[in-house]
């Protein structure tokens, strides 16, 4: 995408992804504007200096809570593309707190559209949908008797089963406040098409990891965690639910997608963007073990009634139609035949002569859960889109970030 001396405006620039994309196009030659909301105490945002491009960008006071403030930073910018990540996307954060999320990401998204169609500007829009939009996922008649059991209730009622992998025309059955809120912006997104001709573009990316990831989501849960043991500053590992599944790519390979989106993206439509795998929060944390140099050649839980050897052995075998890599445990627990529970209450991997306990914390399980996500990604591929990033390297980068953080602070 040439992007040479265009106005780019990012909402939510000092964010994760947000400032990912912010280098991408200075590399690339556009004047890149961010709207931040002030703090009080001036610093630049982390996210901007890690990158080193703190004094590239400029930065547009501004609140997308407040329109007149974003109609100001829009006259300031005039933008060729906005891309709107700017949102409370921490899923947790949203059941303790869903008035915040709600007010912030539904208002500040229909505040962001009205303020482009009263100024009467016709700049291409990427939005940042989530793959959290499919929320309740079926993947096998059994998992959809446990949900009907456990929910008395699955709507839309699957067509078929598996759902998976996950296209754009999969129902939409949104697990928490934050996924309900980007279910508004989608949707809101291409009525501002239909009804008023602002091109909008609405992505629905999947889990996406990296250096810089905030500490509170899952991946960096585990790798932060793993780091410290591998520097000695903790024995044990506590998480949350590790059957949970994710199409984990690459933060790199997202913003490559979105760039492709706002070159090549069709106006009113959706695209799936992720790696067109799964594993498990399990997988991803025996790998990082594995990774930062324990080999995990077993696991068991406490009470040693579940056991599995090489638990991260390659698998590719086919499920859902397709092939992909994961790992045995993976491979196991997709079918059905190995589940690990709060009354477990954790697993002991073995690495070598080291036993390293992995409890499991009950504060970190959803009051509703999304079981499993995988994407289809055909239809940003038909636009030129590659995943480049395999899981490792994934982990791989975030165990680095950590290592290279905790070096500095000691």
């Amino acid at each position: 995408m040439s992007v040479n001396n265009k106005n780019i405006l990012i909402t939510g620039i000092s964010g994760f992804v947000g400032s990912y994309i912010a280098k991408m196009l200075i590399d690339q030659g556009a004047k890149v504007y961010g709207i931040l909301r002030r703090r009080a105490d001036g610093a630049v945002p982390n996210n901007l200096r890690r990158l080193g491009i703190a004094r590239e960008v400029h930065l547009l006071e501004g609140d997308l809570e407040n329109i007149s403030s974003l109609g100001s930073a829009l006259s300031v910018s005039r933008p060729d593309i906005v891309f709107h990540l700017g949102a409370q996307s921490f899923v947790p954060r949203s059941f303790i707190d869903p008035l915040e999320t709600m007010s912030g990401n539904c208002g500040g998204t229909a505040n962001l559209l009205e303020a482009i169609r009263i100024k009467d500007m016709d700049p291409v829009v990427v939005f940042a949908g989530s793959s959290e939009e499919y929320g309740l996922v079926i993947s096998s008649k059994d998992q959809y008797k446990r949900a009907l059991e456990k929910y008395g209730t699955v709507f839309p009622e699957p067509q078929m089963i598996p759902e998976v992998p996950i296209s754009e025309a999969n129902p939409l059955r949104p697990m928490s406040p934050y996924a309900v809120s980007k279910v508004y912006g989608d949707f809101l997104m291409r009525n501002y098409w239909h009804s008023y001709g602002i091109k909008t573009v609405v992505s629905r990316a999947f889990n996406h990891e990296g250096a810089g990831r905030g500490i509170m989501f899952v991946t960096s849960v585990a790798t932060s965690q793993v780091m410290k043991l591998k520097l000695g500053e903790t024995d044990s590992i506590t998480i949350g639910n590790v059957n949970a599944f994710r199409d984990w790519s690459h933060v790199s390979d997202i913003a490559d997608g979105y760039m492709l989106l706002a070159e090549n993206g069709k106006y009113g439509e959706v695209y799936n963007q992720g790696s067109m795998r799964t594993n498990s929060v399990l997988s991803y944390l025996l790998i990082s073990l594995a990774e930062a140099g324990y080999p995990v050649s077993k696991i068991e839980t406490l009470k040693g009634d579940k056991v599995v050897e090489d638990p991260i052995a390659s698998d590719t075998k086919e499920i859902f139609g397709i092939s992909f890599e994961k790992t045995k445990v993976d491979d196991m627990m997709l079918r059905g035949n190995l589940e690990f529970t709060l009354e477990d209450g954790g697993i002991v991997a073995y690495a070598d002569s080291k036993r390293i306990k992995i409890a499991f914390d009950p504060n970190r399980f959803r009051p509703a859960e999304v079981p499993i996500l995988l994407s289809d990604t055909t239809k940003i591929e038909n636009l030129g889109f590659n995943a480049k990033c395999s899981l490792k390297d994934v982990v791989n980068d975030q165990l680095n970030h950590y290592l290279s953080e905790m070096e500095r602070k000691g």
